[in-house]
């Protein structure tokens, strides 16, 4: 088994969005408009300042993703990447993928001055905060807020 984590592509949207689509479904339950979804995927492909996603291939075959986007933190002059749409194919689960890529960040991350890594991960799916404090991280001292314009 190899897994090899690259860059993501514009050939690489479909199975980004079939993924987005099915982590959305799978953690919250949520049906996500395809067409929106798809436009906001190729927005990050337009414009590299809203981030970048990575792939991880198992043996050759696409696996799994994540998003990465940037903060700005004043506090620490650098920033912060936020790991977001982690999806691993079911199939592949279980077998280091999300590791792997994590790792990738990580690595990036380091190299390009980042000051941390962030993600948010939903209250109740407890088996992804696991796997995220076995790899370093640890919950923080904020609660997230938001308010939905649409």
């Amino acid at each position: 088994m190899s897994i090899t984590i690259r860059p993501a592509s514009p050939a690489d949207i479909d199975h980004l969005v079939k993924w987005n689509a099915a982590m959305a479904w799978e953690t919250e339950h949520k049906h996500l408009d395809e067409a929106v979804l798809r436009r906001g995927t190729e927005a990050v492909f337009a414009d590299p300042r809203r981030g970048t996603y990575l792939v991880a291939e198992l043996d050759g075959i696409p696996a799994g993703s994540l998003l990465i986007t940037y903060e700005w933190s004043d506090w620490r002059n650098g920033d912060f990447w936020w790991v977001q749409s982690v999806y691993v194919a079911e199939e592949a689960r279980r077998r280091g993928v999300f590791r792997a890529l994590y790792q990738a960040v990580k690595e990036r991350a380091k190299e390009a001055g980042a000051v941390g890594t962030r993600l948010y991960v939903e209250t109740e799916n407890t088996r992804a905060q696991t796997t995220y404090a076995s790899l370093g991280m640890a919950r923080c001292d904020y609660a997230m807020l938001e308010q939905i314009f649409s």
